[in-house]
């Protein structure tokens, strides 16, 4: 199973590595909510890893990988998230700065006002204020996770509330959960971890469209027919703007699961590119899915506001990318180093420490929490994308970002890595100017580069 560990400690990577069915009770039993994912061929049990500890300008902040992060079953996929559980956030720490007064986290329990970056930071930092507030009516943000989450409304509710956002409701017609078949009513088991997901992706497609609908897939389980299911599910119901915050290692079968479950045309699929560090992850990898990298975000001095680096604690945990094994590379992709599909295309914020707000009560004390993890970059993108209106029937959106590379329309993000690759190609795990695989060719300056 897997933990979270200091940037010097040494253990195996293995949130996208299959692992035996009695690691995974083990691992359930023994660390709820902080464990390794599978999707790939058989390796060795992972080791257990201790607690992260961030030192950034916030100060130490620690996190720990959220339940969904344990696969159920041998062959599921793992969601990408962490939860703070102690310290002073970039948010706290900035806050504190305007009022003289500061608080940290209290670990594992919920705090009674918000503890990360929220709505207006977030549109802020990626240039979409003026966006978040006169976009994005009539247009439907689907997220597809795994498990069903009851409380799903009401602490959607919570969180616009806090914010001042317009009502998303069942009644109002704009908040809508249902299965992977679309029903309403015969929805899958409770599972406290992947609505600690949930709660995660609903916020942050809030937090950025605001005036959008939601749409929420609960899969029967994590696996990546079931999820692919769900991700049909949302397109069939007319999302054009589906988010997928999750992922596992690559295999042989993922072109069949292109075609099967993200071959969709006219829909901007946003999908995590993995909490691990450097290394392929499915379905980021997908060649008609938009890879999503992760940043550190904090306020600065510059003209912008703010400042990005690629997101890294450790070997084994930060923001993924790499060099597909299996998947060809879209004709959109020119980079020379990998001669397949490239992770990432784009990139949001990610670090825990300089994690987004979020309120969640099911299965744990009702408030609200920091999150981070590549699940937080996924719904933010996918929410940019409704922003910029409805793609092209044709098109994959991903494409878009192409198009855009080297403008004013993205912030490139130049410093940092997630791990070691060879020299010929260091772009793939380490920042510079232009495109590189943990960043993309960057994050989100305004709409423009999300549209056709």
């Amino acid at each position: 199973m897997r933990t979270t560990t200091s940037p010097n400690t040494s253990a195996i990577s293995g949130r996208w590595r299959r692992v035996s069915a009695s690691a995974l009770g083990t691992a359930a039993l023994v660390l709820a909510g902080i464990g390794t994912a599978a999707h790939a061929s058989a390796v060795p049990t992972a080791t257990l890893k201790a607690p992260s500890v961030a030192k950034t300008a916030a100060g130490k902040v620690t996190w720990a990988a959220t339940p969904c992060a344990v696969p159920k079953h041998k062959g599921d996929l793992a969601c990408n998230s962490y939860r703070v559980t102690g310290g002073t956030t970039a948010f706290q720490k900035e806050r504190a700065a305007v009022t003289g007064k500061s608080a940290g986290v209290t670990p594992k329990a919920a705090s009674a006002s918000p503890t990360g970056y929220g709505p207006s930071d977030l549109q802020d930092a990626y240039g979409l204020t003026d966006a978040a507030s006169s976009n994005g009516s009539g247009e439907t943000i689907a997220i597809v996770d795994a498990y069903d989450d009851p409380n799903a409304a009401a602490d959607l509710a919570k969180y616009r509330a806090q914010y001042g956002l317009p009502a998303c409701t069942v009644a109002n017609g704009c908040f809508k959960k249902v299965s992977q078949t679309g029903s309403t009513t015969s929805l899958p088991t409770a599972d406290s971890g992947w609505a600690q997901e949930e709660s995660l992706d609903l916020d942050m497609a809030s937090a950025v469209c605001p005036n959008c609908n939601i749409l929420l897939v609960e899969a029967t389980s994590s696996s990546m027919a079931n999820l692919g299911k769900g991700v049909n599910e949302a397109v069939s119901l007319g999302a054009k703007f589906v988010s997928n915050s999750y992922g596992g290692g690559e295999s042989s079968s993922d072109t069949s699961y292109d075609s099967s479950y993200f071959k969709h045309p006219g829909v901007a699929i946003t999908v995590s590119a993995g909490d691990e560090g450097y290394g392929a992850e499915y379905p980021a990898a997908s060649k008609y899915v938009t890879s999503v990298g992760g940043t550190a975000l904090s306020s600065s001095s510059t003209s912008r506001g703010w400042t990005e680096k690629v997101w890294n604690t450790s070997s084994t945990e930060g923001t993924g990318s790499g060099c597909s094994a299996y998947d060809a590379k879209p004709t959109w992709q020119t980079d020379t180093g990998c001669a397949k599909r490239t992770i990432s295309d784009v990139s949001a914020v990610a670090d825990p420490a300089t994690g987004v707000s979020v309120y969640d009560s099911y299965g744990v004390t009702a408030g609200w929490y920091t999150f981070g993890g590549t699940s937080a970059s996924a719904p933010i993108i996918a929410a940019v994308y409704a922003l910029a209106g409805t793609p092209g029937s044709s098109d994959y959106p991903v494409s878009y970002l192409y198009s855009a590379a080297d403008t004013s329309a993205l912030n490139d993000v130049t410093s940092g890595s997630n791990g070691t690759c060879s020299s010929s190609a260091a772009y793939l795990c380490t920042a510079e100017s232009g495109y590189d695989g943990p960043t993309g060719l960057g994050t989100p300056e305004g709409t423009d580069a999300f549209t056709g």
